[in-house]
């Protein structure tokens, strides 16, 4: 898997969602990171991943 610029691959291969636990993926285009289990998009800012979930913007169509 290839990280995008700007998120180090060997960080972005073990962050995990902070709700579920779970392997999250990158949205390059959103410049978020995803996690499908939570229904969650965490905000990546000047390459850092903000990993809270007050931070985190809801997927729609999903609830937790």
């Amino acid at each position: 898997m290839s990280a995008p610029v700007g998120i180090d691959p060997w960080l972005l291969e073990r962050l995990v969602c902070p709700a579920t636990r779970t392997p999250l993926r990158y949205d390059a285009a959103a410049g978020e990171l995803i996690s499908d289990a939570a229904g969650l998009a965490y905000p990546v800012r000047d390459g850092v991943p903000v990993m809270l979930i007050e931070e985190a913007r809801r997927l729609s169509g999903e609830t937790l």
